[in-house]
């Protein structure tokens, strides 16, 4: 039996997430967070083979919940869910140390695969991801100027391409928009970019919003 705990934030989608899995042989749901600090409690104190985790939890970011996971229980796979397409988070996920990443919109059947792969130890990475690391290696593992940034700095970068104001970015990230200021600053600086602008027009072409 493979025991699953799901970490998301909407009742709605752990209620589905967890019919789907229960209904399915060998896997059973025995856990259910929706905070990233919950999650992490959980994982300390319940017995789990595979944790799947949304990237977009209301206290933390899913990759820093990630890595906190793994960094006291490295054994346990994390499969990381995401509404993001796979070009915003699905490599620094990998690189964090996630089993694999799925986008929320795939089907039932590939989320079975990917928690049944994971278990056994194996990463487990989807036709599309897939074709991103041949790119990357197709180009000689030439570090873009996004994945310089750090996962907040990265965040803040994908926000604002989206258009959000100042305002709306320091909700959901829940944090104050002065430290979102520092953020926008820091990419700006890092990516050798003058303005908001510059910025958006570089996350679109770099297809870093859907």
């Amino acid at each position: 039996m493979i025991k699953v705990l799901i970490a998301d934030d909407h009742a709605l989608i752990r209620k589905g997430l967890k019919q789907l899995l229960d209904d399915t042989e060998e896997l059973r749901v025995t856990g259910e967070a929706e905070t990233g600090n919950e999650a992490y409690k959980m994982v300390q104190s319940g017995e789990f083979d595979v944790v799947l985790l949304d990237i977009s939890m209301p206290d933390k970011h899913g990759i820093d919940v990630l890595k906190q996971i793994k960094d006291s229980q490295p054994q346990i796979p994390v499969l990381m869910l995401s509404m993001h397409p796979e070009e915003q988070y699905a490599l620094r996920s990998m690189k964090a140390g996630a089993a694999g990443y799925l986008n929320k919109q795939s089907a039932p059947a590939q989320l079975v695969t990917a928690i049944r792969q994971v278990a056994k130890g194996k990463k487990y990475i989807s036709s599309e991801l897939a074709e991103q690391l041949a790119e990357g290696l197709s180009q000689g593992y030439q570090e873009l100027l996004h994945q310089t940034l750090s996962n907040r700095e990265y965040q803040t970068l994908c926000l604002m391409a989206q258009g959000k104001k100042l305002s709306e970015m320091a909700d959901i990230m829940s944090l104050s928009p002065k430290t979102i200021s520092v953020y926008r600053s820091r990419l700006l600086e890092k990516m050798k970019l003058k303005t908001n602008a510059e910025a958006i027009h570089y996350a679109i072409n770099n297809h870093l919003i859907e």
